[in-house]
């Protein structure tokens, strides 16, 4: 088996206050910002974007849960019917989308199927000035016109190759890893972008 870790928790960090002042940027601050994680680790990512865009700007956010939600795509996948195990998770926004611009975050970009379904999701949720996508990892391979707006790391892989993101808050340890297509599988707790 051969795994390679390729960002280690203060990667991680630096890569997601990199992320959080390229939206304070690209935005003008926080008006009618609203970022939505995609369970599971998209929402803990989410959450550790709009904690460090209240610590960079104080006076904009009085609280994370003023600007960061939850969004499930689960049933808005184009692979369910292969893969019906998966479960439901609530979505939860802060206020309403319309007129606002939402950043959606998830953990690994792959082939853009996920964020498709969050942007069909999105779309009966409300009508968003602007969607904007964050996503920790970019692994390429995409299958369709979709790439994000800010990348805490680019990572070119073999499409054989599976990329784990472990984050504190939800698996208890922290990095990003990159494991050969001779791997048995994902360890426990542990999702590959799809």
């Amino acid at each position: 088996m051969t795994v390679r870790t390729v960002l280690q928790q203060a990667d991680i960090t630096r890569a997601l206050t990199r992320i959080s002042h390229e939206i304070l940027e690209s935005n003008r601050g926080t008006n009618d910002l609203v970022i939505l994680g995609i369970p599971t680790r998209g929402v803990e990512l989410a959450r550790r974007i709009a904690e460090t865009i209240q610590r960079i700007e104080p006076q904009a956010v009085a609280s994370p849960a003023e600007i960061v939600g939850a969004l499930d795509v689960t049933m808005y996948r184009d692979d369910l019917a292969r893969n019906p195990i998966r479960t439901p998770q609530p979505t939860s926004l802060p206020t309403s989308i319309d007129g606002k611009t939402v950043v959606l975050v998830d953990d690994v970009l792959f082939s853009g199927r996920t964020i498709r379904a969050a942007l069909d999701a999105l779309n009966d949720l409300g009508r968003p000035r602007a969607v904007r996508l964050a996503v920790l990892v970019d692994r390429g391979h995409r299958e369709l016109p979709i790439r994000a707006d800010y990348v805490g790391k680019n990572l070119p892989s073999a499409a054989s190759e599976r990329i784990y993101v472990r984050l504190e808050g939800v698996d208890g340890q922290e990095s990003v890893t990159i494991e050969s297509p001779t791997d048995a599988g994902a360890p426990d707790g542990a999702e590959a972008g799809a």
